[in-house]
């Protein structure tokens, strides 16, 4: 039913570009996050982009949401870019530009109010929504007051069954 979010074919496009431009992941880790040079002297206690977190993504085979879009913005690819079986058209989708003041960041309350519109509107409950998104329920519910991140595979399963692209729940973020 859902087109899978392919985390080893993002870890292949930024080991593509790693290597095409010689680069260590510790100097994609920092070019991903001089992205955003502005804001990162704004908020100068901010934990930097980690290599750990791309080395990570490939032994454990996940990534997180929040995460995946820092990567992705290096990459200038949108999430559909990386779904299996993705269609011309949705690799078309772009994400949205981000200055060098911004992070590119999801929106999990915006997800969560997608997915509980259209709970409500077929009369689902959280179980029999949870059970077609592959996830516990209170992966679902717990999207309303989180702060931080559900994982990229979640979110895009989330996005085609509200049938939203992605860039439909991204914000630029200044934190």
């Amino acid at each position: 039913m859902f087109q899978s979010f392919d985390t080893d074919a993002l870890y292949a496009a930024l080991d593509a570009k790693r290597t095409l431009h010689g680069l260590s992941w510790s100097g994609v880790a920092k070019q991903i996050w001089e992205l955003s040079p502005e804001l990162n002297k704004r908020r100068p206690n901010d934990h930097p982009f980690s290599p750990s977190t791309i080395k990570g993504m490939k032994e454990k085979r996940r990534t997180s949401c929040q995460h995946a879009l820092f990567m992705l913005r290096w990459l200038d690819l949108s999430p559909e870019c990386f779904l299996t079986g993705a269609s011309n058209e949705a690799k078309e989708i772009r994400l949205p530009r981000t200055g060098p003041d911004r992070h590119l960041r999801w929106n999990l309350k915006r997800l969560y109010e997608a997915v509980n519109t259209r709970r409500q509107g077929e009369g689902m409950t959280w179980v029999q929504v949870a059970d077609i998104l592959g996830c516990r329920p209170n992966q679902l519910t717990g999207l309303r007051t989180a702060r931080f991140a559900t994982s990229m595979e979640l979110a895009m399963r989330i996005a085609q069954w509200t049938g939203q692209p992605s860039t439909y729940f991204m914000y630029l973020s200044t934190w």
